[in-house]
């Protein structure tokens, strides 16, 4: 044993040490816990879970919807659990979240425009006549804002019992739209068999090992 005869000052260095020790210690264990807690695609970062109507979602991909040469927005899928095909996501049960956070400036005209196409590219007659409603309600959302500005944020949100409901940077726009064919309509913009982006969508389904066996 080492006999430590100390002073007051030397107490008073070895506990400054040891605060600062714990400090730094509770610091870089933060620094961990954020990059746990967080993913990333481009320099955009999402976090690992979306609380939507009380309920933890999981981040199930994540990747760049991109234009020609022209990265337009990252995107992240959230379901309560991890899927694998789009079979499963278009019948997962519980609220759901696609995240969008632009890249670039966008007029609201291209933006809507391009989101139309990509609804009618992914439906066929039958099923668009079924929600030609809900469509155009959305359409007209996007006449209400003059542009999505680089770093906007876009959360297209699935509630059972309640509907698809849009925010923009945390505020809600446009109408509650009450039918899941329409938000499936959606999500098959990204998810369709003609996706805006083919690239981008195997990129939101998770791999095959994270999804829960099925039952």
């Amino acid at each position: 044993m080492y006999n430590l005869n100390l002073n007051n000052n030397g107490d008073n260095m070895i506990k400054n040490i040891v605060v600062k020790t714990l400090v730094t210690g509770a610091l870089l264990a933060g620094a961990v816990s954020q990059t746990a807690i967080a993913a990333e695609v481009s320099g955009v970062k999402f976090a690992d879970t979306a609380k939507v109507a009380g309920k933890e979602l999981q981040l199930n991909g994540l990747g760049v919807r991109t234009k020609v040469v022209f990265k337009v927005y990252a995107a992240g899928l959230y379901l309560q659990d991890k899927k694998s095909t789009v079979e499963d996501v278009l019948a997962a049960e519980g609220p759901r979240r696609m995240q969008l956070v632009m890249m670039r400036d966008i007029t609201s005209d291209d933006f809507g425009n391009n989101f139309m196409s990509g609804i009618n590219n992914n439906l066929d007659s039958k099923d668009k006549t079924k929600i030609v409603t809900q469509i155009s309600k959305f359409g007209e959302m996007f006449a209400l804002l003059e542009a999505l500005k680089k770093g906007d944020v876009l959360d297209l949100d699935w509630v059972p019992g309640q509907g698809t409901t849009c925010y923009l940077n945390g505020k809600r726009i446009g109408d509650i739209t009450p039918d899941i064919a329409f938000y499936n309509a959606i999500l098959k913009i990204w998810l369709g068999n003609k996706p805006a982006d083919s690239s981008l969508k195997p990129k939101l389904l998770a791999p095959a090992s994270a999804a829960p066996a099925k039952k």
